[in-house]
């Protein structure tokens, strides 16, 4: 891997630099229009989009692709299909459909919406969302997408997010054209979210049964050192701790993810992470991305990320804060 990070920066996205030298000229201007202005993409396009996509994922490693959501959980979910078609030698080819990339039909009876409908018909569709780049990670090509009920009903979290930055960027037209603006056609909102995150040895992790049970501490004494000296806010960064953000930022950055702003938080063992402003969907992805990374790095690590709201009483809380 190269250290220049602008030479391996979003490698592992299909981003618009790689559609544009991947689809064709007419195929490409279309992903772009329904991209930026929400227009939908024309039916045949697909096929061509998915094969660019797949053949691109294959040189990347991937042997599956999974349609990427955000049920009601506070996390994502993903169900893996492998792009192996049979063929009558018994043999295989690498086959993906445009109908594969743009639905998909997991069961959606366990999630905290299956109750609408009995167990048996609980399915949930999936729709991609072609506003949010796809991605390869660990073998398996990930397709961001919507996650919808049969008639409709909303049964994820972006699903509400797209409807209202669709609202909010309707009525910012309506005021532009109040004040005279005639050629404004769409108004983007974007947001910056930081995150802040505790780190603890996962030997000591291990022996606090609250800790693994809920991600915080349910009893206990206030600890030695609390935070009367403010000495931690801000401080040099530990080593251990280093190396830890060195690696994630590594894997964030290879996703495209815009991780900027890295440094010790207020409370012992509390630190912060924050990304450059970008689109509100993409920058929900990213959210999800960079929890999920911060967790698998701290394993690596031999420590334990906890993102609970308020992991330790007594001690500042963790969450997130949006610029």
């Amino acid at each position: 891997m190269s250290k220049n990070v602008a030479e391996y920066f979003a490698c592992d996205v299909f981003n618009d630099e790689v559609m544009k030298a991947r689809l064709p000229k007419p195929v490409y201007k279309a992903m772009t229009k329904t991209r930026k202005m929400g227009t939908p993409l024309d039916p045949t396009y697909a096929d061509v989009v998915a094969n660019a996509i797949k053949d691109w994922a294959i040189e990347h490693g991937a042997t599956h692709y999974t349609h990427w959501f955000q049920p009601m959980t506070g996390s994502t979910a993903e169900k893996h299909d492998s792009f192996i078609s049979p063929t009558d030698n018994g043999m295989v080819i690498m086959n993906f459909s445009g109908k594969e990339l743009v639905k998909g039909e997991p069961d959606a009876s366990s999630f905290p919406s299956g109750g609408l409908r009995e167990t048996c018909s609980a399915r949930g569709y999936t729709a991609w969302d072609p506003t949010s780049y796809c991605f390869v990670k660990e073998g398996s090509l990930y397709i961001p997408t919507v996650f919808v009920s049969y008639t409709g009903e909303a049964l994820d979290k972006k699903t509400p997010l797209l409807r209202s930055m669709d609202a909010l960027s309707q009525q910012a037209v309506r005021i532009l054209r109040l004040f005279g603006n005639t050629t404004a056609t769409k108004v983007t909102s974007t947001v910056g979210p930081e995150q802040e995150y505790f780190l603890i040895d996962k030997k000591m992790y291990d022996q606090r049964e609250d800790l693994i049970m809920t991600g915080r501490t349910l009893f206990g004494a206030m600890p030695p050192k609390g935070q009367e000296m403010d000495d931690h806010y801000f401080g040099a960064i530990k080593p251990r701790v280093a190396e830890f953000m060195a690696d994630l930022n590594e894997e964030l950055w290879k996703l495209g993810v815009l991780a900027k702003t890295e440094h010790n938080e207020v409370a012992p063992a509390q630190h912060e992470l924050a990304c450059v402003y970008s689109t509100v969907n993409i920058a929900a992805d990213h959210n999800q991305l960079v929890m999920e990374c911060m967790k698998r790095v701290a394993d690596r690590h031999g420590m334990v990320c906890l993102l609970h709201e308020k992991p330790f009483a007594g001690v500042n809380g963790s969450g997130k804060h949006n610029n």
